[in-house]
């Protein structure tokens, strides 16, 4: 893994990128929360996820928000500065990674809803992961009709997200025709995923390989998978 910086919408950004061996190796971006509220490449989730991607294969690339850690700018936190960090990202991990077109894209928390606006804004992106998506925070509703198929994580005992909203977004993303939506939903688990960042790298880890097998079928049953967090 190495550290690199590109240019971003205000100045230089950082990030950290494991490049696969592999080149035509799917590549994925993965976005971490609110800079305002302490969010970083270096968020513990964030981290999980990005470790995730690397164990299925991917080359992956995880970054500062401007204005945090060695980004340059102003911290924003509004999500608009985000957004356009994300995307010259996004312009950054495929400039790279030239040999390959599977093009995914991860967040967490706020990341979630970042990655949500870069997923409806690039084509090319063929598959995300959303971990504990705000939906009672955020408005979701621009992701209908959801453009790829994709999987939602979401802790069972969190206080700071609903997740009956949650719930809800996966099932109206999975209504569309074409995509299928892998919930996963991890019983017992915080908005923080204490003591249980293991069962959520497991879930993606499981979830990827599934999702891409899966024939889907239009007018076929919503479902969510309910994981025990056993291994703490």
């Amino acid at each position: 893994m190495s550290e690199v910086f590109f240019q971003g919408p205000f100045g230089r950004l950082e990030g950290r990128f494991f490049e696969s061996e592999n080149p035509k190796a799917p590549f994925v971006l993965v976005l971490p929360p609110n800079p305002i509220q302490g969010g970083t490449m270096n968020n513990k989730v964030t981290y999980a996820a990005f470790q995730a991607f690397v164990n299925l294969g991917f080359s992956a690339l995880r970054i500062n928000y401007q204005g945090v850690g060695r980004s340059q700018g102003h911290m924003d936190g509004t999500g608009a500065g985000e957004l356009l960090d994300a995307i010259a990202a996004l312009d950054w991990l495929q400039s790279h990674d030239i040999d390959s077109n599977k093009c995914w894209i991860a967040g967490y928390s706020f990341g979630a809803w970042i990655a949500a606006q870069v997923l409806m804004r690039r084509p090319e992106i063929q598959g995300f992961v959303f971990i504990t998506p705000p939906t009672n925070m955020y408005d979701f509703s621009f992701l209908t009709p959801c453009p790829s198929s994709g999987v939602i994580v979401q802790g069972g005992a969190d206080t700071v997200v609903d997740e009956k909203t949650v719930a809800y977004l996966a099932e109206q993303l999975d209504c569309t025709e074409n995509i299928n939506i892998d919930y996963r939903l991890l019983d017992g688990v915080d908005h923080f995923y204490t003591n249980a960042l293991k069962p959520l790298h497991d879930s993606i880890v499981s979830a990827i390989p599934d999702l891409k097998l899966k024939k889907v079928k239009r007018g076929k049953k919503f479902a969510k998978a309910i994981i025990p967090n056993d291994d703490f």
